[in-house]
Order: C-alpha cells, then structure tokens, then sequence
C-alpha cells in the first residue's frame, strides 16, 4: 500500500470517496475502481466498530488506504478507529487551535497523550516491534474539517499546529454556518482562504465536491485532497442512468407507434 501520508504532503493530487454503507465489499469495489483512498463515515452513517474493523481489512485486502470521518473529536471516538488499522481520520468542526491540539494529541504517540495498544491489526496483533510507534505517527493522517464561520478568523493558528497534515473543507456546513447560499461568492472566497492558509502552513488543502466536474476546477486553485460524493451517492447516479435509458427506450417506442 502506498504511503498516503507521504503522497498528500508532496502535493499530489488525491481522490476518494465517503463510504456510508457497512459493506466491507464495497471498500473491495471502490480499490479496484482506482480511488485513492475511501473514508468511512461514523459522522453520518451507521458504522460501528464492528463494522469497521472489517472495512479495515478490506482496505488492507485492497491496497488501499481507509481513512475515517469521526463522529468526533473525542479522543475515544479517535483511537479505536486506528488501533484496528484505519490510516487516518477526518475530524469535523475544528473550530480553532485548541480544537487541532486536542486531535493530534488523540492521534500521534509522540505527543504523549494516547493511550498504547499494539494488539489490535494497527499493530499487526502485537507483531509490529519497537518501531511501531513512531511508524504509526509517521502513517496517520489528520484532515481538520473547516466547516464553521468562527474557524475562518484562526485559520493560520490552525494550520500552525503541528501533526496536522490537510485543511479539509466542508462546504456545505460551512455555507450553512456563515448563512449564505452553496456556491456563493462568500463561500468561494471562505474556501480559497483555507486553501491559502494551508499553503502558507506547507500543509495540504482538501475539498468535498459533489461531482467530479469540480476537481479540476479546485485543483487549478491549490486543492489537493477531494472527497468526491459517496458510494450511495455512485450508486444513485448509476441506478439513474440505468432508468433514464430505459424511458428512453420507451420513448422511442412511443414514437414509433405513432408514426
């Protein structure tokens, strides 16, 4: 599996998905589609840590890497999801510094402030040496959710904080926060403020878009890191697709009757 850490921190362009579905297969599925890395989504879906754990080994199966969205900033809604081999996580409404602090202490055993437990798949059951510390806090990635007004003013403190690796927006509670309409000046220009800050911080800046249309534009403006849609959202879109061809055809049918 490749270092996502170290791919997201060279400024490489990186794309996943949310998984909202407890279906380790699906994880399988979205490997083999080519995506960069999948998030689970504890946040807004029902995803347990049973659930999880198994999405954890399908992403190992996979080879690819299995971030998760917390429900959380709690430090035992963070530390489970790791010790059973996840590689990250994406907290929501880091609202400023203390906020990140309290995170990165959940997350990186050199901060000296997370509890140890090698047994889990995180360290390979007990197998993963003395070094596994510090190859942990070298792996885990740490995406601060910006998605509330107050955050805009801290935004450098934020990006300050150190083990914190990508200033990740999330628009749509962000525009609900600041009260204005998705896709507004004020919430384009809130974004790119995010996008310069992590920039200024040698951080990486993310993004959720909805459509894939969206990357390429973001990309050109210094986003690195998309979440694009979900697997619900994937299978929608192509459910629709299959449906629209069908009225299609019977469209056409129609047609040729009344001719």
């Amino acid at each position: 599996m490749s270092d996502l850490r170290q791919r997201l921190l060279a400024g490489e362009v990186l794309v996943g998905t949310f998984l909202k579905t407890p279906d380790p297969r699906l994880v399988e599925i979205l490997g083999l589609a080519g995506l960069d890395f999948v998030v689970a989504d504890q946040e807004h879906a029902p995803l347990g840590i049973e659930a999880l754990d198994l999405i954890a080994l399908a992403g190992k199966a996979a080879q690819m890497p299995v971030l998760v969205r917390v429900p959380s900033r709690q430090a035992e809604a963070i530390a489970g999801v790791l010790d059973v081999g996840c590689t990250g996580i994406v907290v929501p409404h880091i609202r400023g510094p203390g906020d990140a602090k309290g995170v990165a202490d959940a997350v990186k055993y050199g901060r000296s402030k997370r509890g140890f437990s090698p047994s889990g798949r995180g360290g390979a059951y007990g197998a993963a040496g003395p070094g596994y510390r510090a190859d942990a806090d070298q792996r885990s990635v740490i995406m601060a959710q910006i998605e509330d007004r107050e955050a805009l003013g801290l935004l450098d403190d934020i990006a300050a904080v150190p083990d914190i690796d990508v200033l990740f927006v999330g628009p749509v509670d962000l525009a609900l926060s600041m009260q204005v309409e998705a896709g507004s000046n004020d919430l384009e220009d809130a974004i790119a403020s995010v996008v310069a800050a992590a920039r200024k911080a040698g951080k990486a800046a993310g993004l959720f878009v909805g459509d894939p249309s969206r990357i390429a534009p973001w990309a050109d403006r210094g986003v690195s890191v998309f979440i694009c849609g979900s697997d619900q959202s994937t299978l929608l879109a192509g459910a629709r697709a299959i449906a629209a061809a069908r009225r299609a055809v019977q469209t056409q049918a129609r047609q040729g009757k009344e001719l």
